[in-house]
C-alpha cells in the first residue's frame, strides 16, 4: 500500500481491529506516516537505516590473537575505541561470512603488524600545581604523548592508568577527546556518573561530538534516565542523517521504554470512561441488530432492574457520547438491582460490553464469563470473549471460543464475521474471505460482510475483484455511507484522489441525512487525508478535521491526524498538545503507549530544537513528504 491505510473493519473505517471490532487509532497513523515520511526520526511510523561497513583485521604477534579494529585502539570488552566510537561491523552470513572471515584472517597473518605507537618511557610528573610552569607548545606536546600512553594502558585493559593518563593530558590540553576517552574508561568500570561527566564536558566544548553523545546516552539509559538517554540519541541521529543504525535502534527501543514507562503511570490513575461515539457506535454495528428480548419493554416499574436494562438498550440507540454513558449506567444499575433470572445471561453480556468499550477487560471478562455460565448457548457471549482474549494477546482462546459458539449455533452468521477478523489480523486472508463469505451465505443483508469481504480481496491483491465487490455494494446498498467510505479509501490507496474524494462526500451527505445526532466522522477525516496527499492543502485538511472535533470531540483519530498534520508543518509544540490528548483518550494499555511513543518522540524533537539550536535547522531539513 502506498498511500492511504486499508480499512480492516466496517467498525473503524481504515483501521486494524480485532475479531470484536475494537481498534487502534495508531495502526492508521503509522501507515500514514510511513508512506510519507512525515517526521524522519519518529522511528515506528517512518525512518528506516540500512549501511554497511567494512572491517580491517590485524595479528597481535604478541597475543596471537586477530583483532578487528578501526584507526584507533580497541577495548575487547566493549567493542570501543579510545576516542569513544564503536568498531564497524560488517553485516554478513552464513558462510559465506565465514569464509570471507577466514581470507581476511589469512591475508592479515601474512602482513606484517601495524607499527606501534612510539611513546616515551619516562613523561615528565604533571599536576594542577606545575601544570603552568610548561610553555604552551610543551603543554601541547606532553598533551599528546600522555594521550597516546593512556591509548595504550586502554587497549591493555590497565582502565586506572589510563584514567590517569588521560587526566594528566586534561590538565595539560582540556580537549574533547581527551574527556571522551577518559569517559571510555569509566564505562569499561561501570562508572555512569563519571562517564555522564567526561562526557558532557566533551560535548560542551564539541557539541556536535557525536561518539561522546552516543556514550553519555548509553550511560544514562544504564542509570534508567531514558528520557535524557532519548534525547541524545535523537541528536546523533540527525547529527549523522539517520546513518547510524544503532543510535536508529536506540531510539526507537528507548520510546517504547519510555512509553511504556509513562503509560503505566497513567493507566494507574486513569478513570474508565467510554472511547469516541464513532468508536461505539462502530463497534456495536459490527453485530447484526437483535430484536429486544421477549417482553422487557414491558418492564415500567424503575424499582427494578428489568427496567434499567430496557432503557439502556435504549440510550444506545440514540448514538450519542450522553447517551452511551446512560447505556452504561443503566447496565450497571440493572444488575445492582437484579434482573429477572431470563434475562439475566444478556444483562451480564451487555455490562461485560460497555466495561470492554471503557478498557475494563478484566471486569469485562468476569461478566461475559458469567453470561456464559448462565446461558452456555448465548453464542454472542463467545464471540465478546473471544476479543478480550485477542486484545490480551491470547489468540488460541479465541479460536477456541469461536469454535465452541459453532458448537451450539452454526447458522449464526455473526461467529464467522468476527473469527474472519481474527484471521485478518493474523493475515490469514483466504480463511478470512471464506468467513465473510460464509457470514454473507448465512445472511446477505449484513452490508459489514459485503465490505469486508471486498477489502481482503484488495489485501490479497485482487483488485478487480475488490472494486467488483465495492460497485455490487454501492448498488445493493445505495444509502449506505459506510460502503462509499470504504470504496473512496480503496480508491485513495490507488491515488485515485478525485474519485476518492467523490466517494468521501456522498459518504458525508448520507450520514447527515440519517444520522442527525450520531454521525460518523470518519469521511470527513479520510476526505482530509485525501485532500493533503493530492494537494498538500494543510489549510483545509485540518479545517476538516476541526470539523470533525466539533461533531466528535474525542474522535481520537481526528485528533491524531490533526498532530501529524501539525508536525508535517513543522508545528511541533501545537503537534505534541494533540498527541499528548490522544494519549489521554486511549482506552487500552497498547493504545496509550502507541499514542505515548508518538508524543514522547514529538516531545523530543521539540527539546532538541530547545537544547540543540544548532541541530534545529537540520532537524527540519529532514526529508518529508
Amino acid at each position: 500500500m502506498s498511500k492511504a491505510a486499508i480499512p480492516s473493519t466496517p467498525a473503524t473505517p481504515a483501521l486494524v481491529v480485532d475479531a470484536a471490532g475494537s481498534s487502534s487509532i495508531w495502526t492508521r497513523i503509522t501507515n500514514w506516516v510511513a508512506d510519507n515520511k512525515a517526521v524522519a526520526y519518529t522511528v515506528g511510523a517512518v525512518v528506516i537505516v540500512v549501511t554497511s561497513a567494512g572491517a580491517i583485521y590485524y595479528f597481535n604477534s604478541q597475543k596471537g590473537d586477530i583483532k578487528r579494529v578501526g584507526d584507533l585502539p580497541v577495548s575487547d570488552a566493549t567493542g570501543e575505541r579510545a576516542d569513544g566510537s564503536m568498531r564497524k561491523k560488517k553485516k554478513k552470513k552464513g558462510k559465506t561470512a565465514k569464509k570471507d572471515d577466514a581470507q581476511a584472517a589469512t591475508a592479515a597473518l601474512a602482513q606484517p603488524p601495524p607499527p606501534t605507537i612510539e611513546v616515551e618511557q619516562e613523561l615528565p610528573e604533571v599536576t594542577e600545581e606545575n601544570v603552568e610552569s610548561f610553555s604552551a607548545e610543551e603543554r601541547k606536546t606532553l598533551a599528546g604523548k600522555l594521550k597516546d600512553a593512556g591509548n595504550k594502558a586502554y587497549n591493555s585493559k590497565n582502565y586506572n592508568d589510563a584514567i590517569a593518563l588521560y587526566t594528566k593530558a586534561i590538565l595539560c590540553k582540556p580537549d574533547p577527546i581527551y574527556y571522551s576517552n577518559r569517559a571510555a574508561c569509566y564505562n569499561a568500570q561501570s562508572n555512569w556518573a563519571a562517564v555522564i561527566e567526561d562526557t558532557t564536558a566533551a560535548i560542551t566544548l564539541n557539541p556536535e561530538y557525536v561518539k561522546a553523545i552516543n556514550r553519555r546516552a548509553n550511560a544514562y539509559e544504564q542509570t534508567e534516565e531514558y528520557s535524557k538517554a532519548l534525547l541524545d540519541y535523537t541528536a546523533s541521529c540527525i547529527l549523522e542523517q539517520f546513518k547510524n543504525d544503532n543510535a536508529a535502534l536506540s531510539v526507537e527501543r528507548l520510546l517504547k521504554i519510555v512509553a511504556e514507562t509513562k503509560g503505566k503511570k497513567m493507566l494507574e490513575g486513569k478513570p474508565k470512561r467510554l472511547p469516541s461515539p464513532t468508536f461505539v457506535t462502530n463497534y456495536l454495528q459490527s453485530f447484526r441488530e437483535k430484536p429486544t428480548p421477549e417482553g422487557l419493554e414491558d418492564a415500567t416499574d424503575e424499582n427494578t432492574g428489568d427496567y434499567y436494562l430496557n432503557k439502556g438498550l435504549r440510550d444506545i440507540q440514540l448514538k450519542t457520547a450522553q447517551s452511551y454513558e446512560d447505556a452504561a449506567n443503566s447496565f450497571e444499575k440493572a444488575l445492582e438491582l437484579g434482573v429477572s433470572d431470563k434475562y439475566l445471561a444478556f444483562a451480564y453480556n451487555m455490562r461485560g460490553t460497555f466495561r470492554y468499550l471503557k478498557g475494563d477487560s478484566a471486569e469485562a471478562l468476569g461478566d461475559i464469563t458469567k453470561s456464559i455460565e448462565i446461558d452456555p448457548s448465548m453464542t454472542q457471549s463467545y464471540i465478546k470473549r473471544a476479543s478480550i482474549a485477542l486484545e490480551n494477546s491470547e489468540k488460541e482462546a479465541a479460536v477456541q471460543d469461536f469454535a465452541t459458539a459453532i458448537t451450539f449455533n452454526a447458522e449464526d452468521p455473526d461467529i464467522y464475521y468476527h473469527r474472519a477478523q481474527l484471521h485478518f489480523i493474523s493475515f490469514e486472508y483466504p480463511e478470512a474471505a471464506r468467513d465473510y463469505q460464509k457470514s454473507i451465505d448465512l445472511d446477505r443483508d449484513f452490508i459489514y460482510s459485503h465490505i469486508q469481504l471486498g477489502v481482503t480481496q484488495y489485501k490479497q491483491g485482487s483488485i478487480a475483484s475488490s472494486m467488483a465487490t465495492f460497485r455490487r455494494c454501492q448498488k445493493n446498498f445505495e444509502n449506505s455511507p459506510d460502503v462509499f467510505n470504504y470504496y473512496g479509501e480503496l480508491l485513495l490507496d490507488q491515488s485515485k484522489f478525485e474519485e476518492a474524494i467523490e466517494k468521501f462526500d456522498k459518504a458525508i451527505d448520507l450520514e447527515k441525512k440519517m444520522k442527525p445526532m450520531g454521525m460518523n466522522v470518519l469521511p470527513l477525516i479520510n476526505k482530509a487525508l485525501a485532500i493533503f496527499q493530492w494537494k498538500q492543502n494543510y489549510e483545509e485538511a485540518e479545517k476538516l478535521c476541526q470539523t470533525a472535533l466539533i461533531l466528535d470531540p474525542d474522535c481520537d483519530i481526528a485528533i491524531a491526524t490533526i498532530a501529524q498534520l501539525l508536525l508535517q508543518q513543522g508545528k511541533v509544540a501545537e503537534a505534541l498538545e494533540y498527541f499528548e490528548k490522544a494519549a489521554d483518550l486511549s482506552r487500552t494499555e497498547p493504545e496509550i503507549i502507541n499514542a505515548l511513543s508518538y508524543a514522547e518522540a514529538t516531545r523530543t524533537q521539540l527539546e532538541v530544537q530547545e537544547r540543540y539550536p544548532h541541530l534545529a535547522n537540520r532537524a527540519m531539513a529532514m526529508p518529508r513528504a
